[in-house]
Parts: C-alpha cells; sequence; structure tokens
C-alpha cells in the first residue's frame, strides 16, 4: 500500500521512497488513531501527512525517550543538530536523516512555512527546562509549537475552498484541541515524566496543586477536587473544539472526511474521561477498535464519494 501511495504522489527516486516509508512506519506505529484519519486521504496525499508526522514523532522521541545517559543539554544538542539537518534539507533536499528528507521534500513541495518548524523545536527544547505551566497563556506558548503548528503544516497539504488565512486559526485550534486532550488522557504518565501541562492556576482554584496530583498518582483514584479541575480542563478543551469545528468545512472536499473523523476519535477521549467521572489515574482514556470502526466507515464513504466526484469533475473539463 505504501508503493501505490508514492506511485500516486509523484515520488519516483528511490531514496526519497525509502525515507517516506520510514515515516509511514512512525505513523502507523506510534499514531494510530491519526494513520486511521490519514487512510481517509487520497493515497497522493498520504506521504506529505506521513513525513510531517514522522518528523515530529522522531524529534519528540529525542525528548521523551533519550539514549541511556543523556542530560538536557546532550538532548538540546541533539534538537540543534535536528534544526541543522532541516536547514540543510530545505536549502538542498539532501541529508542524512530520512525523515527529515522527507519532511524537506513535503516542505518544498506544499509551500510550507519553514518558520512553521522552528516553533516545533523551540517547543521541543521547552520539554527540557520547563516541569510547570502557571497559566493558560504560558502553556499556549508551548502548543503553540507544539500543536498548533501542526495543523497549519498539514493545511496546504489538506486544500483548502475558504481562503487559507480564514482556515488558519481553525486549523491551529483543532492542533490545539488534539495536545490538550493527549494532556488529559496522559496525566499520570507526564507526572512519571515529572512534567503537569495544565494550567496552575486553573487547578489551584479547584484546589489542586502537583503535590494532590502526585499522591492520587500514588494511589491510583483521583479525589474529589482533582476530579472537579479535570472536568473543568474537559470543557475548556471542548469550547476549542467548537472554535476548530467550523474549519472542517473550509477544506477541500476530499481532505474534510479525514479530518471530520480525527475530530470525533480524539473528542471522544473526552467523552471516555466523563464516562470514568473525570478519574485519569484509573487508567488510560481511549476509543476502542469497535467505535473507531463504526466512526472510519461512514466516513471511509465520504471519502470515496467525494474522490469520485472530483476524479468526475475534472475528466468533464477535459
Amino acid at each position: 500500500m505504501s508503493a501505490r501511495e508514492l506511485d500516486a504522489a509523484g515520488i519516483t527516486d528511490p531514496a526519497l521512497r525509502t525515507a517516506y516509508t520510514r515515516c509511514r512506519a512512525l505513523n502507523a506505529a506510534h499514531g494510530r488513531t491519526y494513520f486511521l484519519a490519514t487512510r481517509l486521504l487520497a493515497a497522493r496525499q498520504r506521504p506529505a501527512v506521513h513525513a510531517l508526522y514522522g518528523f515530529a514523532r522522531w524529534v519528540d522521541d529525542l525528548v521523551d525517550v533519550p539514549a541511556e545517559g543523556a542530560t538536557p543539554d546532550t538532548v538540546g544538542a541533539a534538537i540543534d543538530r535536528a534544526e541543522r539537518e532541516l536547514s540543510f534539507g530545505l536549502a538542498t533536499g539532501l541529508g542524512d536523516e530520512p525523515v527529515v528528507v522527507a519532511l524537506a521534500h513535503t516542505a518544498q513541495r506544499h509551500g510550507i512555512d519553514p518558520a512553521l518548524f522552528t516553533a516545533f523545536l523551540d517547543s521541543m527544547r521547552m520539554d527540557l527546562r520547563v516541569r510547570d505551566y502557571p497559566t493558560r497563556a504560558d502553556l499556549r506558548r508551548y502548543t503553540h509549537g507544539s500543536a498548533s503548528v501542526i495543523g497549519l503544516q498539514m493545511l496546504p497539504v489538506l486544500g483548502t475552498t475558504a481562503d487559507p488565512a480564514e482556515a488558519a486559526p481553525r486549523a491551529a485550534a483543532l492542533g490545539e484541541a488534539f495536545q490538550l486532550t493527549n494532556f488529559l488522557r496522559d496525566v499520570a504518565e507526564d507526572l512519571d515524566r515529572d512534567r503537569v501541562y495544565l494550567p496552575a492556576d486553573e487547578l489551584a482554584a479547584a484546589g489542586v496543586d502537583r503535590e494532590r496530583l502526585a499522591w492520587c498518582r500514588q494511589r491510583g483514584a483521583a479525589d474529589p477536587p482533582v476530579r472537579r479541575a479535570v472536568a473543568e480542563q474537559v470543557a475548556r478543551t471542548r469550547t476549542i473544539y467548537r472554535f476548530a469545528a467550523p474549519g472542517v468545512a473550509m477544506l477541500h472536499p476530499g481532505s474534510r472526511p479525514c479530518i471530520a473523523t480525527a475530530l470525533t476519535l480524539y473528542s471522544g477521549i473526552l467523552d471516555r474521561i466523563e464516562a470514568m467521572d473525570h478519574d485519569v489515574f484509573a487508567g488510560r482514556a481511549a476509543v476502542g477498535r469497535a467505535r473507531k470502526a463504526l466512526v472510519a466507515a461512514p466516513a471511509l464513504t465520504r471519502a470515496w464519494w467525494a474522490r469520485w466526484r472530483a476524479e468526475a469533475a475534472a475528466a468533464r473539463a477535459r
């Protein structure tokens, strides 16, 4: 299937095909919900999406899965090397790291602003030293680079029927909503990494601090103040989803089923958190396979129909 995608995208160079195949493998292994949604795109679009995900995963792993004996300084140096390699790749189309080669090719082909990658790398550097976020404004400085820019990177690949400048804030918000959903699902895991990605002042308003979160993590259950705090964070995240949702209609018709499916499945994680009575320490909230299949099946039909109509219109125009 990967070869068909590469053929559809017109990627024939053997080295580039190897690079894109590596990115696809990263997406399939780590971004399961994201990978499922990507399957709803036209085959020609998928390699670019795999490249964007592959680069983000590769750099994220430098931070979250460092080599044995790594320090913040050595990981920071690795991020610096990644940035230099990306700059070289964008300038020349060459490089030693496959995911960077694929990303550089995607960025050049789709006219993606290199500043979006710089912002992403800056947020990854924040993860080396920042363990708490005092306010939502502080957290948004992080999520801009870690998530909002991903939505903006995707926009040229997905295509729009509206002015891209009008669609951009919705795309950025959807990236932020996905990231905030991950933060809520992964509170326990992030605590194990000595990080809290929830605004401290908003937690404090519910009577929660890092020490209370750590105590709940130790006992494997959230207490009432933590449940209230999580419920408030879920509500705030749903507000961002509501702002982002109209952006789906601004996309090219063939891209809409993919993003609508990703929105439904990711917001479904919030449904699971609510079903757990907001106890994010009782287990990991996840959307089950049956639910994914139920959402994806009609989306696949819509995607096929949109592509068929586009191809028929193009044939009539010839």
